[in-house]
């Protein structure tokens, strides 16, 4: 059987890249001029567009409606967080049980106890910070409910104080929307980070490929062209 390998300098070049590899994926899609053509920042316009229209309807229940799904799926993404810290914790605290089975999986070097809870550790770091952005983001949609339940009457929808209001909800709802994305991204790079179960090779390939695989549907997904403006071309 082989010897319990410790962290080496392999593993610490791939944790060094995959968090290299969110934090700078994360400044482009959110601060860079490219991210601006982004699917995310595509949407935020359309927030604009809901809130205009919102201040303008007699009958707000669709409104409502939608108001309530963003809610529940912000719920469930929080309450899948706790599960999964759950699920981490407990991989970690099996770690003797799993041990056997690493090694006949044949994967290599069989990782040491220590390194296994750490590689468990930083799994739960992951899902304890989408948890934080799931959490904040519902509080945030419960905020920006509260504003669409205050919106100006229809008979109000021209005058600057209904338009301010409207550019105010608009930026709230695109901030809950923006915690939001973030928890997602967490999710995704979860994905990335399971790879460092199998070495620290697997870790870069898997991060990689989470890496593209995002990019594509936020630049070059068939979603992204369905929202583009008007004065863009959608085949191009």
């Amino acid at each position: 059987m082989p010897a319990n390998t410790p962290v080496t300098l392999p593993d610490l070049i791939a944790i060094a890249y995959f968090f290299a590899a969110w934090i700078v994926y994360s400044i482009v899609i959110e601060k860079s001029a490219s991210g601006r053509g982004s699917l995310n920042a595509r949407v935020n316009g359309y927030r604009d567009n809901w809130m205009t229209q919102l201040i303008g309807r007699e009958v707000r229940m669709v409104d409502a409606q939608v108001t309530a799904a963003l809610q529940n799926g912000t719920a469930f993404f929080a309450s899948t967080s706790l599960i999964a810290i759950g699920g981490a914790l407990t991989l970690m605290r099996a770690s003797d049980d799993l041990m056997p089975v690493m090694s006949l999986l044949n994967l290599g070097s069989i990782p040491s106890r220590q390194l296994w809870e750490l590689k468990m550790l930083g799994l739960i770091v992951v899902f304890v910070y989408a948890f934080f952005k799931f959490a904040w983001s519902y509080r945030l949609f419960n905020y920006f409910a509260i504003m669409v339940g205050a919106a100006p009457p229809p008979a109000a929808k021209d005058t600057p104080a209904a338009k301010a209001f409207a550019h105010r909800a608009a930026r709230l709802c695109e901030d809950a929307g923006r915690h939001f994305n973030r928890g997602q991204r967490a999710f995704f790079f979860a994905l990335g980070y399971l790879g460092w179960l199998l070495g620290p090779i697997p870790m870069v390939l898997s991060t990689t490929g989470v890496v593209i695989v995002m990019w594509r549907r936020q630049f070059a997904s068939e979603s992204s062209k369905a929202f583009a403006t008007e004065f863009e071309d959608p085949e191009a």
